[in-house]
């Protein structure tokens, strides 16, 4: 068995400078700088703008490695990167070994000659990324698209550099995140030594699986020193396979078939148990030599369905037989600095996307192939990924040497990733075939038209050597049966005019951004529904207890330097606002205002939510943006920088239910459309109340309705004129819900007017403790109908529900529940101090928050 050392104890310092400091590793300069004083803590006011020196710099960093008298005896010594960040030279005990230009890459180094036993000297020097890459485009000629790059806050004017660098596009801004170009050793770093055998990497190719069986092959990479014969054994829970094999000197693959009966699935939350088996494998031999490997995946059939059908062509991925409707959103990284992130972040992320009913993360272009824990997560609580290949929203360069560095970065993560169950689509890129608009003259974003004919057919031809050649050539190869889609949005690989992307195309994914971006009302999230929404958006700010972390009381207000320094998307305080005058009353402080951005951005996103999900199975998924924030910041998030769940995620919670009642009105109809998710059919009662603001009946209906199976379908229809009669539409709310057996399954209420036409008086909500619950189950009652109540507590962590609707003589219990550290992201605690407040209490000067 190979054995390995980790090495720690390093120290960095700028190239140029004289004093190292202690460095820690996995690290970046960013994070060491800040660590020991020499830099403001970057996320805080405008201090990004005053950091961008640090990424002309070269920086450097030196340890000692102890090679042991035990290492030093085995045959093959290996010095193992497993992320530099970006443009690195390593030497060894002086002597230069290796010339790194990819972030995403692992690079391994025979040292066997360079390391001697006991102390020996290793240096890994970062290059500026800014410096190497300017010359590069020098070269070009042109400067290449690339939307997001802040160059111009990097104080390079127009030149864009991040197109060059294999590095995480995001590092260089976003229209969410700072611009901050980071260098380091941002993954481990060791010494590898062994000597006979060993097994590089164990693949379980899944041929065929259903529930009657599995047909699997076990492919294993093995090295040996020598000709060896030997055998090859798999296990996995009671199952055993081997055979005899003979293997050469070097590095091989060996193949195993493997076959189960009735295994056990993997299934998304909501469709079944996430089944994960552990599969053993060992090669030994007579000599003595022995080698093993262990991978955990889960058993399941992964399609992605592109059937022609009359309205167009159909796309859903169905999961062991069954269409799933995708529901969740888009996953950026959750740090700047990337080794800030713990396995603890990443799991109250995934647990926060399970509690919200959702069944999908994309994994988005810009940022880096996740870290193993966030797979094994997803894998864990059963969320489908979507994974995007790290291109984004930009046109790439393509000189052989660019290529050649694409190919060994999309082969080695996608061999690293592929056990993973829970990757069901691999994707080549954000944006871009939408963006350039090849064969439409008068489409995409104006990126073409900057370019002469010789330029446009050359960074065409480019696109497609990396996302029609390379990347779908990598996944063919490293993963057989994988499933690749080239570029989100597209409507499909057609070369011509149709295969791309708009808002009303009816094949493909769908990014749609009328809303927001061009400051369309709500209420086209009805008109533009596509086969799979895989973007979509409206912004908010986080709470104020987050904004406080990096602004004074003196800057809060909407157009202070601090505020439109965490707001990257140009516009975006001043398009909140906008809406927030079509839609909503005048905020009557500062602090209401960012509340009350929180419950606009949810209202937006639960009419596109229900808009996707009633058109079921015509639109088959729906992705919002975003799930995530990598600084605390006004943004698309529904959950903050501190993991704090803004109103979206509430609402995306009950928005995503399994079985779920939408209600919208067209004309003068009123239409409430049961939607199930579940693979069996169901019955239940639907009640409808219409209640006055003081919660006096006004009108009641009551039907017995079916839950088919994986549909939705209109269960009730009601002329509006006859449903209110003469009651006034500004100060009544109708309470539909779809029970069964009294058990309430889902729960809604509708307004016939927007929120700024509500009659709304300052309730009076009571906040009563469920005896024993030891603190952690709470009564709300209310006098008068609190729109939007909002729940806050000095302890860290979620309520069961929160951003709902009180209505008087309608008491609601909620559980509190603390983020929590280990295998149990929430664990149920009393909920501290809470406090409470609605939108009335947001809107009229002389509230005041009830405790």
């Amino acid at each position: 068995m190979p054995k390995q050392l980790i090495i720690q104890d390093w120290k960095f310092k700028e190239v140029e400078g004289q004093d190292w400091l202690p460095a820690k590793v996995p690290g970046c300069v960013h994070t060491d700088l800040l660590r020991h004083g020499v830099i403001a803590e970057p996320f805080y006011g405008t201090n990004e703008h005053d950091l961008q020196w640090i990424d002309k710099k070269n920086w450097e960093y030196e340890a000692v490695v102890d090679v042991t008298e035990e290492l030093a005896a085995e045959t093959h010594l290996e010095l193992v990167f497993t992320g530099l960040d970006t443009y690195a030279d390593v030497y060894v005990n002086g002597e230069h070994i290796l010339a790194a230009d990819n972030m995403f890459r692992s690079w391994r180094v025979d040292v066997k000659r360079h390391f001697q036993p006991g102390n020996n000297a290793l240096r890994v020097v970062f290059r500026s990324p800014i410096q190497e890459d300017l010359p590069k485009l020098e070269k070009l000629g042109y400067p290449l698209p690339a939307t997001n790059d802040q160059s111009e806050l990097g104080g390079l004017g127009g030149h864009k550099l991040s197109i060059f660098a294999r590095k995480a596009p995001y590092h260089y801004g976003w229209d969410w995140g700072p611009r901050f170009v980071t260098s380091g050793i941002w993954r481990p770093v060791m010494v590898e030594a062994w000597s006979g055998v060993r097994i590089h990497d164990l693949f379980i190719r899944q041929d065929e699986v259903n529930a009657a069986g599995a047909r699997l092959t076990a492919i294993a990479s093995i090295e040996a020193d020598s000709a060896l014969r030997g055998r090859f054994t798999v296990s996995a829970e009671g199952y055993q396979w081997s055979q005899e094999l003979s293997l050469s000197a070097g590095r091989q693959s060996i193949e195993l078939q493997l076959e189960m009966e009735n295994p056990k699935l993997w299934w998304s939350r909501g469709l079944g148990d996430p089944h994960l088996y552990s599969f053993e494998s060992v090669f030994e031999c007579g000599e003595g030599s022995s080698a093993s490997a262990s991978v955990k995946t889960g058993l399941r059939s992964a399609r992605l369905i592109r059937n022609k059908d009359e309205q167009g062509t159909s796309f859903y991925i169905e999961l062991n037989g069954v269409p799933v409707f995708a529901k969740g959103a888009n996953h950026i990284p959750n740090d700047s600095f990337l080794t800030e992130v713990t396995a603890d972040r990443y799991r109250h992320e995934i647990a926060s996307a399970a509690a919200s009913n959702m069944n999908m993360l994309r994994v988005w272009g810009g940022g880096i192939y996740e870290e193993d824990v966030f797979y094994e997560l997803c894998d864990e609580y059963g969320i489908m990924v979507w994974q995007d290949f790290m291109f984004a929203c930009s046109m790439y360069p393509g000189d052989e040497a660019f290529l050649g560095n694409v190919r060994l970065e999309a082969e080695e993560n996608v061999t690293r990733l592929r056990n993973h169950p829970s990757i069901v689509l691999w994707c080549g890129n954000n944006e871009i075939d939408t963006a350039w608009s090849h064969y439409d003259e008068n489409a995409g974003w104006g990126w073409k038209k900057e370019y002469n004919a010789q330029q446009r057919e050359q960074i065409w031809r480019d696109y497609e050597a990396v996302f029609h050649e390379i990347l779908p050539e990598a996944v063919n190869a490293c993963a057989p049966g994988a499933y690749y889609w080239p570029s989100s949005p597209m409507v499909s690989l057609s070369n011509d005019e149709h295969q791309h992307s708009n808002p009303n195309t009816t094949s493909g994914d769908i990014h749609y951004w009328g809303v927001w971006h061009n400051t369309e009302p709500f209420e086209n999230y009805n008109r533009h529904v596509g086969r799979f929404m895989s973007e979509y958006g409206f912004q908010s700010f986080p709470e104020p207890r987050t904004v406080r972390t990096y602004a004074e009381e003196s800057d809060m207000e909407l157009e202070s330097k601090v505020m439109l320094a965490h707001q990257k998307n140009g516009a975006g305080n001043r398009l909140i606002k906008s809406y927030m005058d079509q839609y909503m009353n005048e905020p009557k402080n500062f602090e209401s205002f960012l509340y009350m951005s929180q419950m606009l951005q949810a209202e937006a996103m639960k009419t596109a939510i229900e808009a996707h999900r009633r058109r079921m199975p015509y639109c088959m998924g729906t992705l919002y943006w975003q799930m995530n924030d990598c600084w605390p910041v006004a943004s698309w998030a529904g959950m903050d920088y501190l993991g704090r769940w803004k109103a979206l995620q509430y609402t995306a919670k009950r928005s995503f239910r399994d079985v779920s009642l939408v209600i919208d009105r067209e004309d003068d109809v009123l239409s409430v459309t049961l939607i199930s998710d579940l693979s069996k059919d169901g019955d239940g009662v639907l009640d409808l109340r219409l209640l006055s603001f003081t919660g006096e009946l006004l009108w009641n209906d009551s039907r017995l309705v079916s839950v088919s199976a994986r549909q939705a379908h209109v269960v009730y229809q009601v002329d509006t004129e006859q449903l209110l009669g003469s009651h006034d539409e500004s100060s009544v709310v109708l309470l539909v819900e779809l029970k069964e057996q009294e058990h309430v399954i889902d729960s809604k209420t509708w307004f016939f007017v927007q929120d700024r036409g509500l009659k709304l008086s300052l309730p009076e909500i009571t906040l009563t403790e469920i005896q024993e619950s030891e603190g952690t189950v709470y009564r709300l009652e209310t006098s008068t109908l609190a729109r939007h109540v909002w729940l806050s507590s000095d302890i860290e962590g979620i309520f069961s529900d929160n951003d709902f609707d009180l209505i008087p003589g309608e008491p609601k219990d909620i559980t509190f529940s603390r983020r929590s550290q280990g295998t149990d992201a929430f664990e149920r605690e009393r909920a501290g101090n809470v406090e409470i407040l609605s939108m009335a209490h947001c809107i009229q000067p002389e509230a005041v928050t009830t405790s």
